[in-house]
């Protein structure tokens, strides 16, 4: 047997320890660089959707930036040319113009240059009248006006000797909102045969604008007649018209009063009750009216009534007209005078109204 041959390997022995421990540091090696190539990889991901996020962002603000570009602009102001600055400026001188003219007229009427171009036709105050008596009335109060005519309200020939008495009476209304539609008409027509009513046909007769026809009554009662008192009735009210006249004739020369049933009261804040006041929160934390005269009948003098005419523009109204007369009666010299004669729903003997 020779000793110097190829070595061999029999059946059934171990395998040689050099070819295991290399197949083992095989594993190994492949083990450990799988590793940082999963990391890469997942930070390969990462970056991809960062970046494909960002270039998403930045297509979205590019159209948000050009919708706001084109919209600028469609809006931005034109270049005006020198003829439309012209015109700009010249509506604007106009406009000056306007508001000085009205202030003159303003100043005209307190001065009573203006009486005679702001009468009505068919209306004279050729002498000093003691009292002017606006009844309020509606379209749908025709009832109630031939209730008043047959009882305290005097009609034809005993309303002229009335007048020649010094006291104008007249059923106050406004006009339709429908300018000439059948109510006016209707009223027109009822007019024509009375002839005892004080159209205002600068205001339109709703229930709502009561406050206002508070306003133009007592300037269209002034610019018409020269009356010592300006005195405002309602509709549900009768007179005692010799008790009243006694009334202001004990007041005759008092040319700063405001009388009337004076009362004040809770501002009701809820809306849908009663009395609503859609101002109620001018009125303080206490929600109380201030004094003032109830509408039933109040009477102002003519210094008053000349006041509400010239101003009746920036007058402040709410939503009741007594608390709007109130209102304007603060914000000058007046003399209050609560006078229980016209309280016309109390019990006193000499009372000159009563509910009707």
């Amino acid at each position: 047997m020779d000793n110097n041959g190829p070595p061999y390997h029999k059946e059934g022995s171990p395998l040689p320890t050099t070819i295991s421990k290399t197949e083992k540091q095989r594993s190994r090696s492949s083990s450990r660089s799988s590793v940082p190539s999963i990391f890469f990889a997942f930070f390969s991901c990462l970056a991809w959707l960062y970046i494909a996020g960002r270039l998403w962002q930045d297509a979205e603000n590019r159209k948000v930036l050009s919708h706001l570009l084109m919209k600028n602009s469609a809006e931005r102001p034109k270049v005006l040319t020198v003829e439309e600055k012209l015109m700009v400026l010249g509506c604007k001188d106009l406009e000056r113009r306007i508001v000085e003219s009205e202030m003159e007229i303003s100043l005209a009427k307190s001065q009573g240059f203006l009486k005679d171009q702001l009468k009505q036709p068919g209306f004279s105050s050729s002498k000093k009248l003691l009292a002017v008596i606006g009844v309020y009335t509606g379209f749908g109060s025709r009832l109630n006006r031939k209730v008043f005519r047959g009882s305290w309200m005097p009609t034809g020939d005993s309303l002229k000797k009335l007048e020649e008495r010094g006291i104008i009476i007249r059923f106050v209304i406004g006009r339709s909102p429908n300018r000439g539609d059948s109510l006016d008409r209707n009223i027109d027509e009822e007019n024509r045969t009375t002839k005892d009513f004080l159209i205002l046909d600068n205001h339109e007769e709703a229930d709502e604008e009561s406050s206002k026809k508070a306003k133009f009554f007592f300037s269209t009662a002034v610019q018409n007649w020269d009356a010592e008192f300006y005195i405002k009735v309602d509709n549900n009210i009768g007179l005692d018209l010799e008790g009243l006249i006694e009334l202001l004739e004990s007041r005759h020369g008092q040319d700063s009063v405001y009388i009337g049933c004076m009362k004040s009261g809770e501002v009701v804040s809820e809306v849908g009750k009663p009395w609503y006041e859609p101002d109620w929160w001018k009125f303080g934390d206490e929600k109380s009216y201030f004094r003032h005269a109830s509408g039933s009948l109040l009477i102002i003098s003519k210094r008053f009534a000349q006041y509400i005419n010239i101003n009746s523009a920036s007058l402040k109204t709410y939503a009741h007209e007594d608390t709007s007369i109130g209102s304007w009666m603060m914000g000058i010299q007046a003399t209050y005078i609560d006078e229980n004669r016209v309280c016309c729903s109390g019990s006193q003997q000499d009372k000159v109204c009563s509910l009707a």
